[in-house]
């Protein structure tokens, strides 16, 4: 039996994934978080073989509870089941130590035939979402340009962001004003959509 933990905020959907995938005769549903924060403690109370986590939870988003369950399981392996099918949110989890990507949408039996390939120690991508992260090329904003347009989405001012992140009020111009050259944005606003659309942020 493969031992499956499943991470879904959403009980509705986290009860359907479970149903449809405890159907196959060679799957065993061993646990189900609805938070991201709860997936590396309960997996290593119940050592699943695979984790299927959802992108967006509560307490953890998916990307990073996937990179600390691979520093503490790295024999688990790691599905990220989205309805977000952004390019750089591919790259991310792969850096993360996801062997698996798949979008919401896709049927129920190519769910059950991800985790049989990944087990067997494949990795397994959405064919549209490779192509689209191969397009889009990587990430041009900085780790410290990420977090002044992070801080930036909510419309936060430029002293808020500044006291947020302990940086000169000058600095946070400086890369907010690089990042929207780099994105070739109007503002910051839409450099934020845009970073944000393409999985960046």
């Amino acid at each position: 039996m493969i031992r499956v933990l499943l991470a879904e905020d959403q009980a509705m959907v986290r009860g359907a994934l479970a149903a449809l995938l405890m159907l196959e005769g060679d799957i065993e549903i061993v646990a189900e978080v609805g938070r991201g924060d709860e997936v590396a403690a309960v997996a290593r109370a119940t050592k699943p073989d695979v984790a299927l986590l959802d992108i967006e939870m509560p307490g953890l988003d998916g990307i990073s509870a996937a990179a600390m369950l691979h520093a503490q399981m790295p024999t688990c392996r790691i599905v990220i089941l989205t309805t977000f099918g952004r390019p750089g949110y591919l790259r991310q989890a792969m850096a993360s130590g996801v062997v698996g990507f798949l979008l919401k949408d896709a049927p129920a039996a190519q769910l059950a035939t991800a985790i049989r390939r990944v087990v067997a120690g494949e990795r397994v991508v959405d064919p549209s979402l490779a192509l689209a992260a191969l397009s889009e090329g990587n990430n041009p904003l900085t780790e410290r340009e990420r977090a002044v347009l992070a801080a930036a989405t909510d419309g936060a001012s430029i002293a808020e962001i500044a006291a947020t992140l302990i940086l000169s009020e000058g600095t946070v111009r400086n890369y907010l004003s690089v990042a929207i050259q780099k994105l070739g944005a109007k503002n910051r606003i839409e450099a934020a959509h845009i970073a944000k659309q393409k999985g960046w942020l």
